[in-house]
Order: C-alpha cells, then sequence, then structure tokens
C-alpha cells in the first residue's frame, strides 16, 4: 500500500486511490479542485468533506475551479 499523509478516518480506498493518482502530500492536494477528485474512484463527499477540513488546519485550500 502506498503511504500518504492523509488521515485514517479517510478509510483504505480513497487514500490508495489518490496515491495511484500521484497525490500523497497535503501540498499535491491543493493543486486539485474538489471536481477533479471527485472523478477519482473511491473519493466522495465524505473524503473531500474530510481532506478539507484537513487541509484548512495547514492554511491550504483546494484549487478554484
Amino acid at each position: 500500500m502506498s503511504e500518504t499523509e492523509f488521515p485514517r478516518t479517510l478509510g483504505k480506498v480513497a487514500p490508495r486511490e489518490l496515491a495511484a493518482h500521484g497525490v500523497t502530500t497535503y501540498a499535491q492536494l491543493a493543486e486539485h479542485t474538489e471536481r477533479e477528485l471527485l472523478a477519482i474512484h473511491g473519493v466522495g463527499p465524505k473524503a473531500i468533506r474530510i481532506l478539507r477540513e484537513e487541509l484548512t488546519v495547514r492554511g491550504l485550500r483546494f484549487r478554484d475551479e
């Protein structure tokens, strides 16, 4: 399994699929829009909510549409 810095609350599928798309850090995550991420298998509204909160804590945000 690919290592990411995302929380365990995200589950197993979303981090694995994000890693398969080259996204393993919050900085890389912030380079994408929510829409782009939702298009990835296993990344749904719950994952986006969790990731948005994690980005906010780090002073980051998803890229604007």
